[in-house]
Formats: structure tokens, C-alpha cells, sequence
């Protein structure tokens, strides 16, 4: 109750600023959360991915939203998403939820994946690569990508799943984690863990670790955005006494700062 009691009036303290943050730059966020997957299903993600958009929203973000997205919807979402963002000066994307990395790529997992085995993972999920390459493109403004999406692997050598009723084995092609992605001009990646790791998906807490940190601190006013994940970075290592280190890849060109100074 005092978690829910002190994210709620922080996003009272940030609602004032929508307005200002609309005017001073054009924000636009995509964020997606995963969780009822019929394999693997995971507790935090939804969570992590409500109190983002509303964290966004109270920061003068226009927030496109979805939550236990199909393929169809999701892909959707995404490419709807990089249509509209060269109408905006600061572009973010924020998903939570299963993440594999297959051949050096790094797929986003909807929630009605039915992969019966590695090679049909690039045809039904979303490439997080092909994503970014597009923002890339983008000659202005910044983009920024979050990726809490290193829990554990349903399709890594070896893994089973039950779909359907069958028992699906998994061999060889995925690995542990996702792959590092290169941050194109302008751009900022960052994960919630470090390439090939594996992330720690809450059991009881309400956020996942790194999601929890982040929230925390995203509102700090006038706090940079490569300060901002370098301090989730210590939380959330000391946290986890090493077990997770968040990593960034950046080439950002400009500052940017989520709630500027009044």
C-alpha cells in the first residue's frame, strides 16, 4: 500500500508538466506488456507495462498501449508506431515481457506464439532490430528503446513447453537472453540486463526488478537520461548482488531529460 501510495502522488507532482512537456518537444511512446502466454506465462509485465504508460503520460507522452498483444495487434502497434514517429521529436518504445534472440536477431514474443520449433520464431514474433533500423532512418529527434524482455527462454536448447496439449523440445538455435543490438545515430537502447544474461522476473513483487528501478527514478527532475540508467544500473545490481547488470548501447546526439527542470 505504501508502494501504490507513493506512485501515485509522484504522478500527481508530474501531471503539471504534461502540458509544458507537449510544448517544449513532441513524445511519443509505444509501450507493450506480455504476460498470459499460454507457454511460460509471466506475473510482472502487465504490471510493468500500466505503470509505465501512466508514468508517461504524466510526462507528456502521447501513449499507444497494449497489453497481452497477439501477433496481429502487435505488429500492428509497432508499425503504426514508427509511421507516426517522424511527427515527433523524442520517440520511445517499452515492452516487457518474453524476449528470444535467434541467429544474432532479437524477437519480441506475442502472447498467441505458436512456435513448434527455431526456425519459425522470425515469422511469428516481432524483430526488434527491424524495428529500430526504421527508427533509425529517422533524420531527427531521438529514439529511445527499452527492452525488459531477458527473462528466461521457452525456446532455449532443450526447453519444453506445453501448447495445445503437446509437448514441444527445442534444440540448438536460441540462447540464453538477447543479443546486443547497435543503437543507430540518435538512438538509445537499453535492456534490462546484460546481452546472453538472463533477467529476474519478480514472483511476488508487484514490477520486475529492473521496471521497479526504473519507475523510481524516470521522474527525477532534470536527471539526464544516460544518468538515468546508469543509477537503475547500480540499484538494480546491488539488488540482485550481481546476478543482473542492465546494459545500454547509445548514440544519442542530444540531452533529453524525462522531467526537465522548472
Amino acid at each position: 500500500m505504501k508502494r501504490r501510495t507513493f506512485l501515485v502522488g509522484a504522478l500527481g507532482a508530474l501531471l503539471p508538466l504534461a502540458a509544458a512537456g507537449r510544448t517544449a518537444e513532441r513524445r511519443l511512446a509505444l509501450v507493450i506488456g506480455n504476460g498470459d502466454y499460454r507457454f511460460s506465462p509471466l506475473k510482472n509485465p502487465v504490471n510493468d507495462a500500466r505503470a509505465m504508460a501512466e508514468m508517461l503520460r504524466a510526462m507528456g507522452f502521447t501513449v499507444e498501449y497494449q497489453e497481452n498483444a497477439r501477433k496481429r495487434a502487435m505488429i500492428e502497434a509497432i508499425r503504426g508506431f514508427v509511421l507516426k514517429s517522424p511527427a515527433f521529436d523524442v520517440r520511445l518504445f517499452y515492452y516487457a515481457g518474453h524476449g528470444v534472440q535467434l541467429n544474432g536477431r532479437n524477437y519480441l514474443v506475442p502472447v498467441d506464439a505458436d512456435v513448434q520449433a527455431e526456425d519459425e520464431i522470425a515469422t511469428k514474433c516481432a524483430d526488434a532490430g527491424e524495428m529500430l533500423e526504421r527508427l533509425g532512418r529517422i533524420k531527427t529527434g531521438m529514439n529511445l528503446v527499452i527492452l525488459d524482455a531477458c527473462r528466461n527462454n521457452p525456446f532455449s536448447d532443450g526447453a519444453t513447453a506445453m501448447v495445445d496439449g503437446r509437448r514441444l523440445r527445442f534444440r540448438g538455435a536460441t540462447v540464453a537472453g538477447l543479443a546486443p543490438l547497435d543503437a543507430p545515430s540518435g538512438s538509445l537502447v537499453a535492456f534490462s540486463t546484460a546481452p546472453g544474461a538472463v533477467a529476474i522476473d519478480g514472483i511476488q513483487a508487484t514490477h520486475s526488478l529492473y521496471t521497479k528501478h526504473l519507475l523510481q527514478h524516470i521522474g527525477t527532475p532534470g536527471l539526464a537520461v544516460e544518468q538515468l540508467f546508469k543509477r537503475v544500473r547500480i540499484a538494480v545490481t546491488q539488488e540482485s548482488r550481481r546476478q543482473q547488470v542492465p546494459w545500454e548501447a547509445s548514440s544519442l546526439m542530444g540531452d533529453f531529460c524525462f522531467r526537465p527542470l522548472v
